[in-house]
């Protein structure tokens, strides 16, 4: 007998092109009806690439197949415009940045959940692909990228009075942190941090980059509010912790990159888990789902869960980010250069 749990089961073998997440947990299968042994899925879509409905057309229709019994398939697709699409006559005035291809930003509701870590790994996960990267610190009251890659070298300007990155792990970098000494405060207005980050983003050299990730500071302020409105991001990343005061946060920066039509790439769960070094067990120190939760009520992809391990820690401190460690000696690694993988595939 043909039921609803059973055709559930199968589509939840189909998994989204690109991911390793099936339709069903994505939340793609919006209805399930069956009429003796025949079989009618809806299934909700939000992409312009002609080929992920019908791959995922002829998985599912091979997965159900399987199923003793079963009369007739039939899969109604409900294919939507992405995020980009519904921005794009509200971009006037959005402008890319010379000698930049993708502007990828790396936001969080609120400090402490590991933004500037997933912002830096992300960037180096995407140099090993062969890209030309940069990262672009644009917290100014609380730059971390300096020290994260272990160097406070100036930079030094071109003869049209560009600034030029600093070189590091083959990523090119700017950052405050560049400019201060660690015990200098940048005590400045809105306005003027708003200038001081425009500065960074069109006044610098950037060489050729194929992806250029921007650490925003936490919140929802003039900064971030700015760089969103004035620069074409082509998406955006938010990091969050599995406990529910970081996904309250989390929910308001998806917010306000739906306002200012700015397309969310997914989420980013850090934090997900402590992984214990002796026995290699997982344990969930802020609880457990939520990123998952979050991301399907927000309806985008869950990119990646970061463990909480030591060697995170000691290679952000000693300016050597984690993702430079090979994938089967870390985790966490693994994890960053997986996400780098799907970022790569979204943008």
């Amino acid at each position: 007998m043909i039921t609803d749990s059973l055709v559930r089961e199968k589509l939840g073998t189909v998994r989204y092109p690109g991911f390793s997440r099936d339709i069903v947990s994505f939340g793609l299968v919006k209805g399930i009806q069956v009429s003796g042994n025949d079989v009618t899925v809806e299934i909700s879509l939000a992409t312009r690439d002609a080929n992920i409905p019908r791959q995922l057309h002829a998985e599912a229709v091979a997965a159900l197949k399987t199923l003793a019994g079963i009369g007739e398939v039939r899969l109604n697709f409900d294919i939507k415009d992405p995020p980009q699409a519904a921005g794009q006559a509200t971009t006037v005035g959005k402008s890319s940045i010379p000698g930049v291809k993708k502007i990828i930003a790396v936001a969080s509701g609120k400090g402490g959940v590991g933004k500037s870590t997933v912002a830096s790994n992300l960037a180096v996960a995407l140099a090993k692909t062969g890209a030309r990267v940069g990262l672009c610190d644009c917290d100014l009251y609380g730059p971390s990228i300096a020290h994260m890659f272990g160097t406070d070298e100036r930079p030094l300007a071109n003869d049209e009075q560009q600034i030029i990155p600093i070189q590091r792990y083959d990523l090119q970098l700017m950052s405050m942190g560049f400019l201060v000494d660690n015990e200098s405060a940048v005590i400045v207005r809105g306005p003027i941090a708003t200038r001081y980050v425009q500065q960074f983003l069109r006044q610098c050299a950037w060489d050729n980059l194929d992806y250029l990730v921007l650490d925003l500071p936490p919140g929802t302020g003039d900064i971030q509010l700015t760089i969103v409105q004035t620069v074409a991001v082509d998406g955006a990343i938010i990091v969050t912790t599995p406990q529910e005061v970081a996904l309250i946060d989390a929910r308001k920066a998806s917010t306000m990159f739906g306002k200012v039509n700015v397309p969310i790439l997914g989420l980013v769960e850090n934090m997900s888990f402590f992984l214990c070094p002796d026995n290699g067990k997982a344990y969930p120190i802020f609880g457990q789902g939520g990123g998952e939760r979050e991301a399907k009520r927000l309806g985008v992809p869950l990119l990646a869960q970061i463990p909480i391990e030591m060697s995170v820690r000691e290679a952000g401190d000693e300016g050597h980010p984690i993702a430079l460690v090979p994938t089967d000696k870390s985790a966490a690694s693994k994890a960053f250069h997986e996400l780098a993988t799907k970022v790569v595939a979204l943008v």
